[in-house]
């Protein structure tokens, strides 16, 4: 089976959400981060970054990471949670693309600024600055949805961008800690909250959170994971 490194509630969770939603047996390896494991050499030998998530492939014994590239390959591997019609294909790679590049990666300089500036003074400035840009970039993804008529990004069906963009909405209402989106920020975008609230109704979703310690609201005014071990 494919082995999964996971910590909760890191960007492990789009993966396992896909390999659930595909049905795909896996094995799960836990990561402690507050122990340092992701520091440690057998890790880094799989993600010399040191970072979340990590795929190993069965068949080819080979460590996959980035999050969006993982989702790709699973999707062309398993067939699933691609777009319907190859026309699609185009605006499916455009929103893979932005999720992967713009939006999780202005959530990292949210959630990390320090490590973003040689000034730990300019790290609220900066966070503010990429806070409007993620607002933004929300507004943007809801009018998308709006203009498909939904429920998903790309219109009938379901894909991997769906994942991948409500695991982001939630990091958004929970990190950092304290200064996150205010709670019901969500809401006035109502396409993007209607495919927030589709995709917590699904099974497999609710079973890949569970496998995270995330219960009760996944996606709207989320609550924490439980803590890890």
């Amino acid at each position: 089976m494919d082995r999964l490194y996971w910590s909760p509630d890191s960007a492990n969770l789009v993966v396992r959400m896909a390999l659930h939603e595909l049905a795909l047996p896996y094995d799960a390896v836990p990561v402690d981060r507050a122990a340092g494991a992701h520091r440690r050499q057998d890790y880094l030998d799989l993600n010399p970054q040191g970072l979340l998530p990590v795929l190993v492939v069965a068949e080819q014994d080979a460590p996959l990471f980035e999050t969006a590239a993982i989702l790709l390959y699973l999707a062309d591997r398993e067939g699933g949670l691609s777009p319907a019609e190859p026309r699609a294909q185009g605006r499916f790679l455009k929103w893979l693309f932005f999720l992967s590049n713009t939006l999780h990666a202005d959530l990292r300089i949210l959630f990390y600024a320090e490590r973003y500036t040689v000034d730990p003074a300019a790290a609220p400035a900066l966070r503010a600055g990429v806070r409007r840009r993620i607002d933004a970039h929300l507004v943007l993804l809801d009018q998308a949805i709006a203009a498909t008529g939904g429920p998903w990004l790309l219109g009938e069906t379901l894909t991997v961008l769906d994942l991948y963009l409500a695991a982001c909405v939630r990091w958004a209402q929970l990190y950092p800690p304290g200064e996150a989106l205010a709670v019901g920020a969500i809401r006035p975008l109502a396409a993007l909250a209607g495919m927030l609230e589709a995709l917590a109704e699904r099974p497999a979703i609710v079973a890949a959170c569970a496998a995270e310690g995330i219960e009760g609201a996944l996606f709207l005014e989320p609550a924490m994971p439980a803590p890890f071990g």
